[in-house]
């Protein structure tokens, strides 16, 4: 199933923004968010942003009725599109101007659902929901079985030379001229 959002007039050039769509391009959204999140790019937020609202409309608009799991979410295309170029003058050398374009783009994004199995689609819920209790079991063997944890100890090392001394002076640095 897919679904798909649209920003439009973003002020961002098409070129910088195309960085950070080729960098979620092809990738489950979850792990596309996280990219996103530690991205220093100013593109970064109003893409996270567009993805999560890709991500609401997958879940409101699934074709059954029933709710749709988002780490099945992939990012299957994602374009960046020129927008209209704002155009404004700045004064220069001689009584001259000359134009200044600031650029705008239209982002789309659309999410697919990754293709498994039936008998995955299960198994997968049947794991989320036996989470609890594996993780029950596992803290209870944990209390019984109390072992030891060896601690490290390191090696005894040989103690460091003292450094070459050099007509009077010691040599800290290894150059080759003074």
């Amino acid at each position: 199933m897919k679904a798909s959002a649209k920003l439009n007039y973003i002020r961002i050039a098409p070129r910088k923004m195309r960085l950070l769509a080729d960098l979620v391009r092809g990738k489950k959204v979850d792990r596309a968010m996280v990219l996103l999140d530690f991205n220093l790019k100013k593109g970064g937020e109003p893409l996270k942003k567009l993805l999560s609202q890709a991500m609401t409309n997958a879940k409101d608009n699934s074709e059954s009725g029933k709710q749709l799991d988002g780490s099945l979410l992939y990012v299957s295309k994602i374009t960046v599109d020129e927008g209209p170029k704002l155009k404004r003058w700045r004064a220069r050398a001689r009584g001259r101007a000359a134009r200044i374009h600031k650029k705008t783009s239209h982002i789309t994004v659309i999410l697919d659902e990754i293709k498994v199995k039936k008998e995955t689609k299960k198994t997968i819920s049947k794991i989320k929901q036996g989470k609890d209790e594996v993780i029950k079991q596992e803290k209870e063997s944990k209390i019984i079985e109390k072992k030891k944890i060896p601690t490290f100890k390191p090696e005894k090392r040989e103690k460091l030379r003292p450094a070459k001394e050099i007509k009077g002076l010691k040599r800290v640095f290894r150059r080759k001229a003074f």
